[in-house]
């Protein structure tokens, strides 16, 4: 059985800019080969776009989100397997389609704003000087 997950599967950045970072676990027996495709490619980076997941291991996964308004987006993982002298991902989808797929919603949230500073107490009045 093929089968690829992300830890973790969803993700919360910042809408002025951030990272999250993500595992792809393969459980299944197999090599698997995968694609990252984002729904939004002005304001997301992905790093690596195509790679390899060995069975049994997991590979770091890598979205950057650049400033941008607040929106949700996703980013969908094709995969297949792919036999052990594979050497290409890219090449591998040019050839046919995947064999599944996993997505990872990314909401991109606005920034808490600064919390209000408290109004500073007003000076004790002045006591008059004697005279």
């Amino acid at each position: 059985m093929v089968a690829l997950a992300a830890d973790p599967p969803a993700a919360q950045v910042p809408a002025s800019g951030g990272k999250s970072v993500h595992q792809l676990v393969n459980s299944g027996a197999t090599r698997l080969a995968f694609k990252v495709k984002s729904s939004n490619n002005n304001e997301y980076r992905l790093k690596p776009v195509f790679g390899f997941v060995e069975p049994g291991a997991s590979t770091a996964l890598e979205i950057t989100r650049l400033a941008g308004p607040p929106k949700e987006d996703k980013k969908v993982i094709q995969f297949t397997e792919v036999p052990a002298d594979c050497t290409d991902a890219q090449a591998v989808f040019k050839a046919g389609p995947a064999q599944g797929e996993i997505t990872i919603p990314v909401s991109a949230v606005a920034d808490a704003p600064a919390p209000a500073a408290a109004p500073a107490a007003p000076a004790p009045p002045a006591e008059a000087a004697p005279q």
